[in-house]
């Protein structure tokens, strides 16, 4: 039995058996499998290896094609290593008589063999460790490919273990089957975090080495609301957790009588409560957990979920069903948000930026391919005519960028007219607000823009330069920083000054410690993941606004993102003592 600590991320409890995953780009645990098992392994090992020599007899054609016949050869030894008879029957031996996963067989015999080549003294020699590194993520992407694409075809529950997870990873995820996701690595507002809280799946982040403790099928209780995983329970330890679990339960189920009453405070202000979701079928449980509407749509987990770019016809059945799921309730379409770490393999994204998060995503992106954007516009636009939506532009950081993007948007709407294609009139069009310098120029913006949305992961992630998906530092990201407060209130008075509409649809409004400090701060709408609803409408039913507005002033006084959670925390235990 072994427990580990991480953050917790989604509440909930899972018990169940485990399913490990590795990334290529991070050290594979030593991980046992059954003797059983050697022959499967075996086979994927050849299968792995079959790939990678076709990839690279493709590269090596590629190569004579544009650089010559003499460049190209360099293919031709990366095909002799791969092909060498001694390397491959190490690593068949270390799956036989280690009985380890081909992964970590592959992972081992590589190192040893580029370590031993980056020791010599022959510089030509010492050049070779650099193709073995080369052979060796090559090979590892195809194993851990497959072993992740099983994923979607799971037959049993399980608890999904993994370094981290991709968008596009946790886009193609078997969601019936994964009852609980625990991680290495990531913060609060990782994707793997926002998603699982979205699916309404346990989640912990953060745990650091709960990959190299676990192996397949071992026994884990994982708790979303504390923040651990227990390994290899005993049966004490399961009963206890299956009454947590049963108490954990009933209390959901008590939040879910709520969807029915309005989001009202106690002197009768109302609150929109809308949903953020990825998936048109995810608007039919949001809405049965009381939103008022769709505040945020992330569009881009219709092309992680795709190996090919989706047809204009493809995302107009999309956003189609996700207006009509909707019945009239309003949905703000958020358009591509692709690059970081939501990287896609048609040709638009780049692994290789230094700095993706500083590089070219989201509206920048769309702004350089321009065929890719407009193809979204169009299936947007066509979507319109079957109810309300709204056009929202994420992270806009100069005027020109929201500009540039409205005149696209206005070309588009033109190119239907002609080709006499209908659309819905008046389609308000905004941004959201997550970049420091937008909100330092709100008001600015708030001449151009119908609405903003305030998205609160990158704009914490921006003003304190703290990677939300980094474990080591994750102390450091926090939504109550005084400067990241002060930049919200800005925003909020720069929108009410202008008379546009401002919501907030980052996790920060999904977390009920900040309910009243951001209804304090005016905010009158947020957007947040559909299980965090229920929680937060209990809140605003028991507060006033003067109340709320005094929080308010009082957190303006802290100096330190501890004092400014500890009061918040405080002040929530006030109005609801049983809260989580």
């Amino acid at each position: 039995m072994q427990i580990k600590k991480g953050i917790a991320v989604s509440p909930g409890v899972a018990i169940s058996r485990a399913v490990v995953i590795d990334a290529e780009d991070v050290a594979i645990p030593r991980r046992a499998i059954a003797s059983t098992a050697v022959t499967r392994e075996l086979v994927r090992l050849d299968e792995s290896l079959e790939e990678s020599q076709q990839d690279i007899k493709n590269l090596r054609e590629q190569a004579v094609a544009t650089v010559g016949e003499d460049l190209a050869k360099i293919f031709d030894a990366h095909l002799a290593m791969l092909m060498d008879r001694p390397t491959v029957a190490q690593i068949k031996h270390s799956i036989e008589t280690e009985l380890v996963t081909a992964e970590y067989a592959v992972y081992s015999v590589m190192r040893r063999l580029a370590q031993m080549f980056s020791g010599q003294e022959n510089r030509y020699l010492r050049e070779r460790a650099n193709d073995i590194w080369d052979l060796e993520r090559r090979i590892l992407g195809h194993l851990i490919g497959h072993s992740q694409q099983e994923l979607a075809h799971l037959e049993s529950e399980c608890i999904l273990i993994a370094h981290d997870l991709t968008p596009s990873q946790t886009a193609s995820l078997d969601k019936n089957k994964i009852k609980g996701i625990a991680t290495d690595a990531g913060g609060r507002t990782s994707h793997t975090a926002i998603l699982a809280h979205a699916l309404g799946i346990p989640a912990v982040v953060g745990l650091e080495d709960i990959t190299s403790s676990v192996n397949n099928g071992d026994s884990i209780i994982l708790d979303g609301n504390r923040g651990q995983a227990v390994i290899d329970p005993n049966a004490e330890q399961l009963l206890t957790f299956r009454e947590y679990k049963r108490r954990a339960t009933a209390f959901e189920s008590s939040l879910d009588e709520l969807r029915q009453l309005p989001a009202q405070t106690t002197d009768g202000t109302s609150i929109a409560l809308q949903a953020n979701i990825e998936f048109p079928d995810e608007i039919e449980p949001a809405l049965g957990k009381g939103a008022t509407g769709i505040g945020l749509y992330r569009t881009e987990f219709l092309f992680l979920a795709s190996e090919v770019e989706p047809t204009e016809e493809k995302q107009y059945e999309s956003y189609r069903a996700a207006v009509e799921a909707c019945n009239g309730l309003p949905l703000t379409i958020r358009t591509l948000d692709l690059g970081a770490d939501k990287v896609w393999l048609d040709g638009y994204t780049d692994h290789a930026e230094r700095n993706p998060f500083l590089g070219c995503r989201s509206i920048r992106l769309c702004l350089q391919h321009l065929p890719l954007f407009t193809t979204q516009l169009r299936a947007i636009l066509r979507a319109s005519v079957h109810g309300p939506i709204r056009i929202m532009f994420p992270l806009i950081s100069n005027l020109m960028e929201l500009r540039q993007a409205k005149m696209i948007l206005a070309d588009v709407m033109e190119d239907l007219e002609e080709q006499d294609i209908a659309f819905a009139e008046g389609i308000p069009v905004g941004m959201m607000v997550e970049v420091p310098s937008a909100a330092i120029q709100a008001s600015v913006f708030a001449q151009e823009a119908d609405f903003f949305s305030i998205g609160t992961n990158d704009l914490i992630q921006y003003t304190v330069a703290v990677d939300r998906g980094n474990e080591r530092i994750a102390n450091l990201y926090s939504a109550a920083h005084p400067a990241v407060i002060s930049l919200v209130r800005d925003v909020v008075r720069a929108g009410k000054r202008a008379k546009i509409d401002v919501s907030l649809c980052g996790e920060m409004g999904g977390e009920p410690e900040y309910t009243m400090l951001l209804l304090g701060l005016g905010l009158r709408k947020l957007s947040i993941t559909p299980p965090a609803i229920p929680e937060v409408k209990q809140i605003i039913r028991n507060v006033t606004i003067d109340r709320c507005k005094r929080v308010m002033r009082k957190v303006a006084t802290f100096e330190t993102e501890h004092q400014v959670l500890h009061y918040l925390r405080a002040e929530m235990r006030r109005v609801l003592p049983d809260a989580r």
